[in-house]
């Protein structure tokens, strides 16, 4: 069992990155109501990525609502690892030992950060990753709600491991030895890709992920990101960001690319036969953009920019 510090302000800081997103007020009330609030000291910090301190008047109106320990840092500007990275330094500056994030697109289920923070304090694990669940406007294809294109959970090794992780729901142990020293890249701040990095060279120095399903936040899905305009190039990045990370060298890199190669003209073929098939041929065509990213990444490809513009 970890030994909570006495002197901590707080216990556990959930951080919520921010970027004129109205939608933060209804992040910040879930927060509100987190059943972890009744066992331990809890905080909120706001990084607000925008030029100009916008997210002010949510943040004035949510310590006006709400009986929570709310901080906010302008992270200027447009690039979202600053934004992680004040989460870090702001979280360590309050002598938190423990460090949960969530998107300003998300709100979570009350017991969310109690199920993260159980998870995480009582095993060996130095960060915990829970469950993301779309929530799709009314009006949504039934087929998209069903394929479950937006939901997001850990993939897992078949000897249990994990060996990355997302920011959207998650929280890390700030004093391990794997975690203190580390920050997000801001080279990757507006391509993304910076939290895969993050966990994965965490997991390469030692550091081990656990995963609590029943910690569950909900994002919405708004009608521009159900679009294959918006879900392949994100597909297409992460399989830069994969291959950046996983890619061998030397003569198996070509045998390497010669897979993705194959398995991107598997899976277009696939999405040809499912024509009539929207969820299975939307499946199809997300994996092959993710592998048609690796060929990119190991030809030498520029890094796909998905934000920040």
């Amino acid at each position: 069992m970890t030994t909570l510090p006495e002197t901590s302000s707080c216990v556990v800081a959930i951080g919520v990155c921010t970027f004129r997103r109205p939608g933060l007020a209804q992040t910040l009330q879930s927060l509100a109501t987190q059943s972890l609030l009744g066992r331990v000291r809890c905080c909120v910090i706001v990084a607000d990525n925008d030029e100009s301190p916008s997210a002010l008047p949510i943040i004035a109106q949510a310590r006006e609502n709400h009986d929570i320990d709310l901080h906010y840092v302008h992270a200027p500007a447009r690039n979202i690892s600053i934004a992680r990275n004040a989460l870090l330094d702001k979280a360590q500056q309050l002598n938190a030992p423990y460090l949960a994030m969530i998107d300003d697109d998300e709100f979570a289920d009350p017991s969310w950060a109690e199920n993260l923070f159980a998870t995480l304090h009582d095993s060996a694990a130095h960060a915990v990753l829970g469950r993301i669940v779309a929530e799709f406007r009314s009006d949504a294809p039934g087929w998209m709600r069903r394929a479950g294109l937006h939901d997001m959970a850990p993939e897992i090794q078949r000897d249990g491991r994990i060996l990355t992780g997302y920011s959207g729901n998650m929280m890390i142990k700030l004093d391990a030895d794997c975690v203190k020293s580390r920050r997000f890249d801001l080279a990757l701040g507006q391509t993304g890709g910076e939290d895969d990095t993050f966990f994965h060279e965490m997991v390469r120095d030692g550091g081990m992920i656990a995963y609590a399903p029943d910690a569950i936040v909900r994002e919405h899905v708004p009608e521009n990101r159900e679009k294959l305009r918006f879900l392949l190039p994100r597909n297409y990045r992460s399989g830069q960001t994969y291959a950046t990370l996983n890619a061998p060298a030397g003569a198996k890199r070509m045998v390497y690319l010669a897979k993705a190669a194959a398995k991107v003209a598997i899976l277009t073929a696939a999405a040809g036969v499912f024509f009539w098939h929207p969820a299975k041929r939307t499946k199809a065509l997300m994996r092959a953009s993710l592998h048609l990213g690796v060929c990119s990444q190991v030809l030498g490809g520029r890094m796909l920019r998905l934000y920040g513009t």
